[in-house]
């Protein structure tokens, strides 16, 4: 009864933050419409507690990009992209490589995704077991996500940068979640950010592959939603083992405030 309490109260909460925010949330320029791949999007315009607005067209997320097409690959150009961080593991990159223009710096970060896989285990897996222990986990953080914010402090001024995984869900929400955390964005708007995927992602192949893999339609469908419980439970389990998000940034990814400083500098108006 508890847990459902939890559950239900999380719902709200984000419900709440939708009904209240929605046109920061899923402003219209948010959304960059590709045709080989969904849940790109801009993370700007998300205010900061000091008064500040993350800047439009500096900083993207998105899901896999290896389905591009010439005219995606215009538009990126376009969006004068400089660095794509890839958080994928090597069984994913073999099967779906990016398809990014040539000249992009890439950046694969592919620590804690070494056996992301569709195979019979993972298919045995139910979704509370594997995202609880997934957003519970911090002994790959430093490693995939110092070098996303060392890439992001190097950013030429007039360009911009993107990172992704596969579904652009879990290992793209967390790095979006500790962006957003460091430019002093409120942790509504980082919750608020997660969920949106619900409503930006459009999963219906990746569902059906897990179904025809032998994975029940329910728990496919379940695994594949943005709970905004789990990323609750990344900044909870962050807050108990570091203190905090501004400890765990300052100590573990070695942003002190002389980089802090400069990241709200580059990123912020």
């Amino acid at each position: 009864m508890k847990k459902i309490t939890y559950i239900i109260t999380i719902f709200l909460f984000s419900v709440n933050i939708y009904a209240q925010d929605s046109s920061i949330v899923f402003n219209p320029k948010r959304v960059i419409k590709l045709e080989g791949t969904t849940n790109f999007r801009d993370l700007g315009g998300y205010p900061t507690t000091e008064g500040k607005t993350v800047a439009w067209g500096k900083i993207y997320r998105s899901a896999d990009i290896s389905k591009l097409t010439d005219k995606d690959l215009s538009t990126l150009e376009n969006l004068r992209l400089e660095t794509v961080c890839d958080f994928r593991g090597p069984d994913e990159l073999k099967t779906s490589p990016d398809k990014i223009p040539t000249g992009i710096n890439y950046l694969n970060l592919p620590a804690g995704s070494e056996k992301v896989q569709i195979n019979a285990n993972y298919m045995s897996m139910n979704r509370d077991s594997m995202m609880l222990s997934f957003y519970s986990r911090t002994d790959h953080l430093v490693a995939k996500y110092k070098p996303m914010f060392e890439s992001l402090l190097n950013l030429s001024q007039d360009k911009s940068f993107m990172f992704h995984c596969t579904a652009g869900k879990d290992r793209t929400g967390i790095g979006a979640a500790l962006i957003l955390s460091a430019l002093g964005v409120s942790k509504e708007y980082v919750i608020a950010d997660y969920a949106a995927t619900n409503t930006f992602w459009k999963n219906e192949t990746m569902i059906e592959m897990m179904i025809k893999s032998g994975m029940p339609k329910e728990n496919a469908k379940a695994l594949m939603a943005a709970d905004p419980a789990y990323i609750i439970l990344f900044l909870n389990t962050i807050d108990k083992q570091y203190g905090s998000m501004s400890n765990f940034l300052e100590n573990e990814i070695k942003l002190d405030k002389k980089k802090i400083k400069a990241l709200k500098k580059a990123f912020l108006i």
